[in-house]
């Protein structure tokens, strides 16, 4: 038996998560880790659950079918993201996952606890992969005014730099980096 116990935390199945987590094994690239894992739980019983697992390079929808014999698979990689939310409700939350390409999925039931944590883990997958491709200068859903004189482009990128670190979006070590890098360009 694989040890599951940091995937159920927030009272996730363990005989679905067990199970799913086999399924991912062969599915997950070298060097690719789950990161969270999510399970439906409906008002009633829940015999054949859906799920949603989160790695630090994709995300992954699982529908269970034929009776729980199967599951069917939709994944995106969080370059392909552009936009995951969820809406509590009474007895538990939506969550939704929508791609660049325009698919828009939705799992419903998700316990409330499990769908923060989603949130949370896809977030900070979201901010890494849009510092990656910014090269480190600007986070998700980050409005940053044009700030530097047109003569000094330096000091518009110090400033932007400054506001990133003072949102959190960066690390203070990110931040000394970074600033290091652009000052012995001085």
């Amino acid at each position: 038996m694989m040890n599951i116990d940091r995937y159920i935390n927030d009272g996730q199945d363990p005989k679905v998560v067990e199970k799913l987590l086999l399924k991912l094994q062969d599915m997950l690239a070298t060097g690719e880790q789950v990161l969270y894992v999510a399970v439906q739980k409906m008002p009633a019983m829940t015999l054949f659950p859906d799920s949603i697992a989160m790695t630090d390079k994709r995300v992954f929808f699982c529908r269970s079918t034929k009776l729980g014999f199967a599951t069917d698979f939709s994944m995106f990689s969080w370059s392909d993201v552009l936009d995951i939310s969820f809406k509590e409700g009474i007895l538990g939350a939506k969550w939704f996952l929508t791609s660049k390409e325009g698919d828009s999925l939705e799992m419903k039931h998700i316990p409330k606890s499990q769908a923060r944590k989603l949130y949370q883990w896809g977030n900070e997958a979201l901010e890494k992969r849009q510092v990656s491709e910014t090269g480190g200068m600007e986070g998700p859903h980050l409005k940053i005014a044009s700030v530097a004189e047109p003569d000094d482009p330096l000091s518009g990128k110090l400033k932007k730099l400054k506001l990133l670190f003072e949102q959190q979006l960066i690390t203070q070590e990110e931040y000394e980096n970074k600033k290091s890098e652009l000052l012995s360009q001085l």
